[in-house]
């Protein structure tokens, strides 16, 4: 597990203290307001109410979307959820670094909390940089001297070498928040030292994720088996020498995954037990579900789910398994004729007295959906940074944190 300090290490009480938290929120383009309150909420609930009741001066710094998309808006209403949240007044400014900013984080009593303007305003926020590099963006010369500490709790946002994320680093003490805690020691009890038999499922729309992860996961020995389903399923199904049918290769080939083939091949030519295609699908006649054997494939119709048989096979090794992580549903689960598939594994998953892990905006989803999300150990909030973090990569935030522990405060 990574080598950081946490709120645990240092003291709060009348301590100005920048934290950087993942308020990145669904956003409806039309009215512009957010339609999904969950990510500020959990900071909310963790390390900020922790920082104001320990008497922390607290200074939140977030992003929302990104400069030119319909969900690049300001955080005054990420301020207001955060008031309800925590049931008190949170302050907001329209800046960041400015001399009216600096004057109002100066001014903060004991227990208040100030959310500051969408960092990505800020122009050089996304330039990928080095600590040492970013600590002389006008950001961090401008608010690092007037706070005590860094918190980064924005695992979200680790794999991002951005200013906020790891500028302040190389200039302030630095811990990781309840939420970066958190998500770091539940990936690593999966990827260290998984309790075995360790199962990692993949599926979700994507399918451009699994080679590296299954490579990582197999090749490291911390998986002992790989389910495929989803868009990854059919890559892989390929990959064992399948054709599944034009309508399904022309939109592998639109997404750009026929690419991952001779990957993948490699990979189940090294590791032909260990990972587990689909032996059945779904396919989708005249709107209706209809499942017919891997072995009757090329098909003329779209594949939107694993069938039965995959489901029960899938099952007996979840039920075995002690470390499970989930990474994106089995189909297209939002049509009720092809939830089947989703529904089965996610509920096996959710039935292991096994250690569970899922994440990726469907999959959570699809746990929520199925009423499912209370009986999955953790549920990452992350998706990019969750992807990297699976495939072995070091993510900048963190290594920035083990670098600032170094320094310990």
């Amino acid at each position: 597990m990574p080598e950081f300090l946490t709120l645990d290490d240092v003291a709060l009480e009348g301590k100005t203290v920048l934290v950087r938290v993942d308020f990145n929120s669904p956003i409806d383009v039309e009215t512009k307001k957010i339609l999904d309150e969950t990510r500020i909420r959990t900071h909310g609930e963790t390390t900020i109410k922790e920082l104001v009741e320990k008497g922390a001066k607290v200074v939140v710094l977030a992003h929302q979307g990104r400069p030119g998309e319909p969900d690049f808006v300001p955080l005054e209403q990420h301020a207001e959820v955060l008031s309800k949240v925590l049931g008190k007044r949170v302050k907001y400014t329209n800046g960041i670094f400015e001399e009216g900013v600096q004057e109002a984080i100066r001014e903060l009593e004991n227990g208040e909390v100030l959310v500051l303007e969408n960092v990505r305003t800020f122009a050089d926020e996304q330039k990928k940089g080095t600590p040492e590099e970013h600590a002389k963006t006008e950001m961090v010369e401008k608010l690092a001297p007037l706070a005590d500490l860094f918190v980064n709790d924005a695992f979200a946002a680790a794999h991002r070498a951005h200013v906020s994320i790891v500028g302040f680093t190389a200039v302030l003490p630095s811990v990781a928040g309840r939420i970066m805690e958190r998500e770091l020691k539940s990936l690593s009890r999966v990827l260290e030292s998984p309790e075995k038999l360790c199962v990692f499922i993949l599926g979700g729309a994507k399918g451009d994720d699994a080679l590296e992860i299954s490579r990582y996961v197999l090749d490291n020995g911390i998986a002992d088996y790989v389910l495929t389903g989803g868009v990854a399923g059919h890559v892989f199904l390929v990959a064992r020498g399948f054709d599944l049918g034009k309508p399904n290769m022309d939109f592998l080939e639109r997404k750009e995954l026929l690419g991952f083939v001779p990957g993948v091949r490699e990979l189940m030519q090294r590791y032909p037990d260990e990972i587990k295609v689909p032996l059945d699908i779904a396919v989708e006649v005249g709107g209706k579900r209809k499942e017919i054997s891997a072995d009757e494939l090329p098909t003329d119709y779209p594949i939107f789910d694993i069938g039965a048989i995959t489901v029960e096979s899938y099952a007996r090794v979840i039920r075995s398994a002690k470390s499970i992580v989930v990474s994106g549903p089995m189909g297209v689960y939002e049509n009720s004729e092809f939830v089947f598939g989703t529904k089965r594994i996610f509920g096996e998953v959710a039935d292991s007295q096994g250690f569970s892990l899922a994440g990726g905006g469907h999959t959570v989803a699809a746990l929520q959906e199925l009423g499912l999300s209370d009986k999955i150990s953790y549920i990452s909030t992350a998706g990019g940074a969750l992807i990297e973090f699976l495939m072995g990569k070091k993510l900048p935030g963190v290594v920035a944190l083990e670098k600032a522990a170094t320094r310990k405060p």
